[in-house]
């Protein structure tokens, strides 16, 4: 009999072998991925955000910006309930049958409750290590102003509660016939 997946939790991972449980695995993936994918809902309809996202470990949230108005704010004010994505894409897998070309790849998927930050202070923290994580060799007051209260009307904080999490990942031995990277392939 054929499992039931929509009585499974959100975090469950079909592919058992392919299931990363080791949790410094996931969050070293949250701390190294440049770019991480928000999904929200409105109404019925999902809605993905692409954007730059900072982990912060010691909370076990996630913080990411947007403008102060437009669909990731209205959505997130709405309903918060969220799903977040990164992904590390290896060597692509070829193989004589079409079907069973594959790729290696490692992800985690993040469920939780997501809110729009409104305590200036944890605002300028959350903008802080976004700063400290895609610009870690400027410094703070040194090489550029760091964001100060005004600024923050032009700008909605988020702050990703996470509530459950799994990762996924597959890896074949290096020497793997014909493995290559995409952006090794010309035309």
């Amino acid at each position: 009999m054929a499992k039931d997946y929509s009585s499974l939790p959100a975090n469950y991972v079909r592919r058992q072998d392919r299931a990363v449980t080791d949790e410094a695995w996931l969050r070293a993936l949250l701390h190294r991925a440049p770019i991480g994918y928000l999904a929200t809902v409105h109404d019925d309809q999902p809605f993905l955000n692409s954007n730059l996202f900072v982990y912060d470990e010691a909370a076990q949230v996630i913080y990411m910006h947007t403008a102060r108005l437009g669909r990731t704010q209205a959505n997130v004010a709405d309903d918060g309930r969220f799903c977040f994505t990164v992904t590390e894409m290896g060597r692509l897998l070829p193989a004589d049958v079409a079907l069973e070309f594959s790729v290696e790849y490692a992800s985690v998927v993040v469920f939780g409750t997501a809110v729009i930050v409104t305590d200036e202070t944890e605002a300028i923290h959350g903008l802080q290590l976004l700063l400290d994580k895609y610009a870690p060799h400027l410094t703070p007051g040194e090489n550029y102003r760091p964001p100060i209260p005004e600024e923050l009307k032009r700008t909605a904080v988020f702050r990703l509660t996470i509530d459950s999490w799994s990762g996924k990942k597959k890896e074949v031995a290096p020497d793997f016939p014909g493995a290559y990277f995409y952006d090794q392939v010309q035309k």
